[in-house]
């Protein structure tokens, strides 16, 4: 054989080898721009997750019931907008197109901070406006990308879909809130948030080369409540909306405090705090790589509801760590935050898929918003008592409030029907 030709053999079981390494969606063109949008937006959120509620508290010296608002805001909008995004993004078609509307707006929003900050006037009551913004142009987002998942993969492919969607949510947990903790350590709390600006031009960028083709738009005779009414009707979304709102509305409690927390009785520096949320990306990554593996044996309403208890159960380690900056305090915290990613990682994935099964296509941007307004809209009352509670009985008393109501919550969907639920594509019935 000649030197030519053994180079070629080679070349070729090199490129053999990247196939077989390269999961099968992520050589569908469409499908990896779809997946490149939502995983640089989702780095962006991760920085700005921490880089935010850090600028309220090193920038800004806001105090336990403040955090509670700001936190609040993110999500009111979802109460109070929900319903009406949905219906009018199914009247009026063109999910895509609504998304990147939403992308550039949320840059706009979050450029303004440290505009602001540069010219020495940010204003608590400055974050605050572009936290609801933001919020507001997020649930245009949410109640579009559903509808484009489905247009952009084929049913049988859900689950794997989802994995590499959430995957890349994983490794955002892993390097987003690291780099957002150094940033604002390095920079300042306001010019870390410019990254995650920069995120949603990139997003509006790789969404902008796509072209699926959407289902088509709702007549809207239905009504404004048509996503309630299904919600109503059909007893595997109505029983996870039931426990995963309240779960939603002790986890806001929850995340409002434990930067306060971590900070101010814990001692834990800021790069070190990224670091510490980080270490949910290392949950979050085994959970994307073995949620196929468990759905296919356990099914997908076992594995969702099992991951609402492992979400939920291991965030009792916060509370119970020591004050101060030791040793093992720091592998509680990293702890808790391993195991709460793993179980909100499997969560996310299976009630996606499971949702793309049961929601028609022409229903689901007024499911997805009817489902918002609820399931987000109790996380502002969440947070707000979050701040109070935190104010009235202490940040450690409070967190333990948090931890409890999560577990019974998750609790709530055990008797459902989704802890029998499988995929039709491995049963060939829906139980």
């Amino acid at each position: 054989m000649s030197r030519l030709s053994t180079y070629a053999l080679m070349a070729m079981k090199a490129g053999a080898g990247s196939r077989v390494l390269v999961p099968p969606l992520l050589r569908n063109q469409v499908f990896r721009r779809y997946w490149g949008a939502s995983t640089v937006s989702m780095f962006g959120d991760q920085v700005s997750s921490v880089a935010i509620p850090l600028t309220a508290v090193l920038v800004l010296h806001a105090r336990a019931y403040e955090m509670g608002v700001l936190t609040a805001l993110q999500w009111l909008p979802s109460l109070l907008f929900g319903l009406h995004a949905g219906a009018w993004v199914d009247r009026r078609g063109k999910r895509r197109h609504a998304m990147i509307l939403a992308d550039i707006g949320r840059a706009v929003a979050f450029a303004t901070i440290p505009l602001c900050y540069a010219l020495h006037v940010l204003t608590f009551a400055q974050m605050c406006v572009v936290t609801f913004a933001a919020g507001s142009l997020s649930v245009l987002f949410t109640v579009s990308d559903g509808t484009l998942f489905v247009s952009i993969v084929e049913s049988g492919e859900y689950v794997n879909g989802q994995s590499l969607i959430y995957g890349s949510r994983a490794l955002s947990f892993l390097g987003g809130p690291s780099v957002g903790g150094l940033l604002v350590q390095a920079l300042s709390g306001p010019y870390a948030i410019v990254v995650d600006a920069l995120s949603f031009l990139g997003s509006a960028f790789q969404l902008g080369m796509i072209r699926p083709k959407e289902p088509p738009a709702a007549d809207g005779e239905d009504g404004l409540t048509a996503g309630l009414r299904f919600i109503a009707a059909e007893p595997i979304v109505r029983a996870s909306l039931t426990g995963v709102a309240v779960v939603n509305f002790f986890n806001l409690m929850f995340e409002a405090l434990f930067m306060l927390y971590a900070v101010r009785n814990l001692d834990v520096h800021p790069g070190l705090l990224g670091a510490v949320i980080g270490a949910a990306a290392v949950g979050g990554i085994l959970g994307s790589l073995l949620c196929k593996r468990l759905t296919d044996r356990l099914g997908a309403g076992l594995v969702y509801v099992a991951g609402c208890l492992v979400f939920t159960v291991p965030l009792a380690l916060v509370p119970l760590a020591t004050p101060g900056p030791g040793t093992l305090t720091l592998v509680m915290l990293f702890a808790a935050c391993a195991c709460s990613g793993f179980g909100v990682m499997v969560l996310d994935i299976s009630i996606a898929a499971i949702f793309g099964v049961v929601i028609p296509d022409t229903m689901r941007s007024r499911v997805s918003g009817a489902f918002q307004s609820i399931n987000y809209g109790t996380r502002p009352a969440g947070a707000l008592l979050g701040g109070w509670l935190g104010s009235m009985l202490g940040l450690r008393p409070a967190l333990w409030i948090a931890v409890a109501g999560g577990v019974f919550g998750s609790l709530l969907l055990v008797p459902s029907p989704l802890p029998r639920f499988r995929m039709p594509g491995l049963t060939g019935e829906r139980h």
